[in-house]
């Protein structure tokens, strides 16, 4: 990943609106949320929330698609996946230990849930 896209990617989501929208989104994956849904779920104006998911979507963190009137819009978690490597990618300096602890955060938060026995 370029520097340039992972500064925009990260002035994105530098401002509270932005980065609760991005985390709305992201627990709303893959339907992804009508621009109105996630206005009301954020209780932020209509206007206000256009505002921040265009700043976004130049950044690449999110995607839209019409549907009818509305427009859903979806996190783009590769672009997402990008930038957390670019920022993680150099962070061990060839000591793997250094990152383990970051790893097995991200393994604990989002291993599958294990299910319940068939019968």
């Amino acid at each position: 990943m370029e520097i340039e896209k992972a500064v925009l990617a990260l002035a994105a989501l530098s401002q509270p609106t932005r980065l609760e929208a991005f985390r709305t989104l992201v627990r709303h994956e893959p339907e992804g949320l009508a621009a109105g849904d996630l206005a009301r779920l954020l209780e932020v104006p209509q206007n206000t929330l256009s505002a921040h998911l265009s700043i976004l979507s130049r950044a690449r963190l999110v995607s839209s698609e019409r549907h009818s009137r509305s427009i859903i819009y979806r996190a783009s978690l590769g672009e997402f996946r990008d930038v957390a490597v670019f920022l993680l990618r150099d962070c061990c300096g060839g000591r793997p230990e250094v990152c383990e602890p970051v790893v097995e955060t991200l393994q604990s938060c989002c291993s599958p849930k294990p299910r319940g026995r068939a019968r």
